[in-house]
């Protein structure tokens, strides 16, 4: 497994906001334990809002905060859409300020753990995925398909739920062509269009069915007799 599939198989479990043993997840990912505290430091340093330290655990916090203000994830999702535009901006003025906002923000985003979280592998391209995000968003509220390209490979898929991830964005979707769900990661997008074809809601394909499969797994991903 990639290193970078590893990790966002790591956000997948930890996203529950239950805590979970280094040890735990060690054996889970069949890996060692110092590969899993060096997981976490990294995933740490890319913004994911990772908490614990070892010996006790680590979970994945949800809250998006900039003292004083809280932020819904419509608003962030402006946020970056807007500096991401102003930074390729053909004014110069605009588009340093830009720039510098994005920095001062950083600075002050409690998932932030290092100045420099954006250039820390594997998510160091994040910001690449921000131009999909209001097609993305578009065809959720219209329950439109989407077809989209992951490097080569091009699928169609019911887009359901946008989520946050300290500077990660995903999205999960229904996937039409290997009949099952995904959990996408924007910035792995190289191309979106939105197709005209609606889809309706469908028992096992819905948002809900995704959340329910994710809790059974959460429940069953550490076993309860499992010593540290």
């Amino acid at each position: 497994m990639r290193r970078a599939d590893r990790l966002m198989t790591l956000i997948r479990h930890l996203r529950s906001g239950d805590l979970h043993r280094a040890s735990d997840l060690a054996v889970a990912m069949d890996v060692s334990l110092r590969t899993i505290y060096r997981d976490m430091e990294t995933l740490a340093k890319s913004g994911v809002p990772v908490e614990g330290e070892r010996g006790t655990g680590y979970r994945i916090t949800a809250a998006i905060t900039l003292p004083p203000l809280n932020l819904s994830m419509a608003e962030l999702e402006a946020l970056h859409i807007g500096l991401a535009a102003m930074r390729q901006s053909h004014d110069p003025d605009l588009a340093a300020a830009a720039s510098s906002l994005a920095t001062k923000l950083d600075g002050v985003l409690p998932e932030v753990n290092a100045p420099k979280a954006l250039a820390v592998y594997p998510f160091a391209d994040a910001a690449r995925g921000f131009q999909h995000l209001p097609k993305i968003r578009s065809a959720i509220r219209a329950r439109q398909k989407l077809l989209l390209s992951t490097g080569t490979r091009d699928r169609t898929v019911r887009p359901l739920q946008l989520d946050y991830w300290g500077r990660l964005w995903t999205c999960v979707v229904w996937c039409d062509t290997s009949r099952k769900f995904d959990d996408l990661r924007i910035d792995e997008i190289t191309s979106l269009r939105i197709l005209p074809s609606l889809f309706v809601e469908e028992k096992g394909k819905r948002l809900r069915d995704y959340q329910s499969g994710r809790a059974r797994e959460d429940e069953t991903f550490v076993a309860p007799d499992h010593q540290p």
